[in-house]
């Protein structure tokens, strides 16, 4: 009995200092890890802004920063946020976001606005920061782009 339990000591042991230095290399491959690669040409992604939470909305154009300022996709990417629903608070005049929105726009970025969202709330298009686009529909667009291969973001 005494030797049989050796044995399973001896057997757990081993196992243990395989599993460690198997833990030890994929914690290694995880802390060397850079993020993919950026091969293809362009990138496409639309993001979604529905809701007209500030920190949703601030996290939204925070995302879209941060993509064009990833160094692997400088020079690659094109970039659409589309309000509808509560999220075309954000391109109403008044609102807080206008020269970070404006700035977007300066960027390359394409800001849009759908249009059944300004029927449905009677919002005139002179409602809306002078620099918005306007598309038949918010769902529409996402519609489109994703089947287009855009990545479809929503912060």
């Amino acid at each position: 009995m005494k030797r049989l339990s050796f044995i399973i000591f001896c057997f757990t042991l081993l196992s243990t200092g395989v599993n460690a230095q198997t833990n030890n290399a994929a914690v290694q491959k995880n802390i060397d890890f850079t993020g993919a690669s950026a091969p293809k040409k362009t990138y496409n992604a639309i993001f979604q802004l529905d809701s007209n939470d500030p920190k949703i909305i601030h996290k939204a154009i925070r995302n879209i920063n941060n993509a064009l300022n990833d160094e692997r996709l400088k020079g690659k990417l094109h970039i659409e946020l589309i309000a509808f629903s509560g999220g075309t608070d954000a391109y109403l005049k008044g609102a807080e976001y206008e020269n970070d929105l404006k700035d977007l726009v300066e960027k390359g970025v394409i800001v849009a606005q759908c249009n059944n969202t300004l029927k449905e709330r009677k919002i005139t298009r002179d409602q809306l920061f002078n620099f918005i686009a306007v598309v038949p529909s918010g769902t529409g667009e996402l519609i489109i782009r994703q089947s287009q291969g855009w990545s479809v973001v929503k912060p």
